[in-house]
């Protein structure tokens, strides 16, 4: 959960303060690969899209009540599920906010976007947690404990100076909290190393407490449901993290103890032939009277379905997460659907809603039954329930497995946000300081590295007036839309348009630039000083007596 090597992929923005661009997804470029430990290669985020099913978080935007700045200018540029978030917080219901820092080096402009985006969930009624992710600096890099030591108190210090409160949110390192180990621990058992090297491009090199610190990593996103209740919970991040994401919501599922899904007839369906009944039913039950259909008096058989699906031509859909999730292509389970309507013959297709039996004890599977109102179905394994709806059934579900010992996880959600371009152009890399600025750097120092920055300006001052700056090509203007504006909007437009109409030179806008970066660091570093007394008071232990030579990723 680390941005430790940002990567350069801004687009333009479209007249506009988004570094985004707009709404406008481009077609994929080039195949991803997405390595937490190694450097990012985005070359389009709509690649990001297509691969791997991140959506665009412009679908979710306009759920969210007082958007941050980076959602605003597009840098928060894509999620998973974040709609379950934004309802949460719209309603004043439990939610939380996780993201974590491997110690590594100083921390620097790149981390404060994720900084920023815990402190503002937390000032939005969120649970707010921020972890130091020592065990993987040891393991993947190979980190001795006196260097964790060291970065971790800085990375600690920036977050609270930033505005994190302590009191109300939990800081915690890895190595010292035993509830995620043994969270970790249980995880573990519903993995296995084929995924780890599909995921993770893990082999017979890869020593074992790299994968113990994945597994542990994965109980750290879902931790914030182990305080007071399962919630919604969101892990902002860089896309290079997302494989974590994507491995942590399917162990959250496997380790329910119930499925919940939709069915129609005694028979099983997946997720796409379940997609292609619906169809069916609906538009059959729809035809057997005016207004409303009571599903329970609906005469609609398996036969009927079958026939009407066989002239249907089902469309093409996009790859999705999670359990009920549709595939590519829904006419590839059209044949599949119609053999087991056929079978079903004259059985009454009604709709239901089905709990299957996947890790509950005998009591908790009782207990089910049990609390599963109306008219119901039980058979060897699952239960049929005809009068709840499907978020009535996971609640029951949900309060079943709790009550019995059991998780009741819900998926986390994730937002991302675009990497930093480096200030000497390309990637923003920790092992190269003329690219990047600490926020332990000399305000000063911060003041010249922004004065000597790559531009997206013209050769001549000239051509600069004749044509206009390319802002979308620009660090500097980065920095302002990311950073140095804050929530000043009307800066960035300003900033812009005086830049794209060639009313803005690179000279004067470096040197606003450089003075509001001096102006932040002595600022940020005041407050540092100011949290020295904060982070003593907190129980966490900044003095590792562990031993130790680290891995090696």
């Amino acid at each position: 959960m680390d941005e430790d090597t940002p990567d350069d992929g801004a687009a333009c923005p479209d007249g506009t303060p988004r570094p985004d661009g707009g709404t406008e997804r481009a077609e994929p470029t080039e195949d991803v690969a997405l390595d937490p430990w190694g450097s990012a290669s985005v070359g389009d985020y709509a690649d990001l899209f297509e691969e791997f099913g991140i959506e665009a978080f412009d679908d979710v935007a306009d759920d969210v009540v007082d958007p941050h700045y980076l959602m605003r200018r597009g840098v928060i540029f894509g999620h998973r599920e974040y709609d379950a978030v934004a309802e949460a917080m719209a309603n004043d219901e439990p939610f939380a906010a996780l993201s974590g820092f491997m110690p590594t080096g100083d921390p620097h402009i790149g981390h404060k976007l994720v900084f920023d985006e815990i402190i503002w969930h937390q000032k939005q009624g969120g649970d707010a947690f921020g972890l130091i992710a020592d065990l993987e600096a040891h393991s993947a890099r190979g980190m001795s404990w006196s260097e964790i030591d060291e970065h971790a108190r800085n990375y600690l210090l920036s977050l609270l100076a930033l505005g994190f409160d302590a009191e109300e949110g939990e800081i915690y390192r890895q190595s010292d909290n035993r509830e995620v180990q043994d969270l970790g621990f249980e995880l573990g058992s519903k993995a296995n190393f084929s995924e780890f090297e599909a995921i993770y491009g893990f082999d017979g090199e890869t020593n074992i407490s790299h994968m113990q610190s994945v597994i542990t990593q994965t109980a750290d996103i879902l931790y914030p449901q182990l305080v007071d209740e399962p919630k919604p919970t969101v892990i902002p991040v860089g896309p290079d993290q997302d494989p974590h994401v994507r491995l942590t919501r399917d162990l959250a599922t496997r380790v329910r103890y119930f499925k919940v899904t939709e069915a129609f007839a005694s028979f099983e369906l997946d997720d796409d032939e379940r997609q292609l009944v619906r169809a069916a039913y609906d538009a059959l039950a729809a035809g057997d009277g005016e207004g409303e259909v009571d599903d329970a008096e609906t005469d609609v058989r398996c036969e009927d379905a079958a026939e009407w699906l066989a002239d249907y031509e089902p469309p093409e859909t996009e790859a999705g997460d999670g359990d009920d999730a549709p595939s590519l292509d829904l006419a590839a389970a059209k044949s599949t659907a119609l053999d087991k309507l056929r079978a079903g013959g004259k059985e009454p297709l009604r709709p239901r809603v089905r709990f299957f039996d996947r890790n509950a004890t005998d009591e908790a599977f009782e207990a089910l039954i049990e609390a599963v109102e109306g008219d119901k179905r039980v058979f060897e394994g699952h239960v049929d329930a005809f009068e709840l709806t499907r978020g009535e059934a996971e609640s029951v579900a949900r309060e079943v497995e709790i009550d019995h010992g059991g998780f009741g996880f819900r998926q986390p959600s994730s937002i991302y946000h675009r990497f930093m371009t480096g200030l000497t152009g390309g990637k923003m890399s920790s092992s190269v300081p003329a690219s990047h600025i600490s926020l332990l750097d000399d305000p000063e120092d911060g003041y010249d590295k922004v004065r000597s920055a790559t531009t997206g300006g013209r050769d001549t001052a000239e051509e600069q007036r004749e044509l206009g700056g390319e802002a979308d090509e620009c660090p500097v203007y980065e920095l302002y839309a990311y950073l140095l504006a804050g929530d000043d909007d009307e800066l960035t437009k300003t900033v812009y348009s005086e830049c794209v109409t060639g009313e803005r030179l690179c000279g004067g806008c470096k040197e606003q630039a450089a003075e509001l970066m001096r102006e932040f660091l002595e600022d940020h570093q005041e407050k540092r000083e100011e949290a020295e007394e904060l982070l003593e008071e907190l129980d966490i232990d900044l003095d590792s007596d562990r031993r130790g030579t680290g891995g090696e990723h």
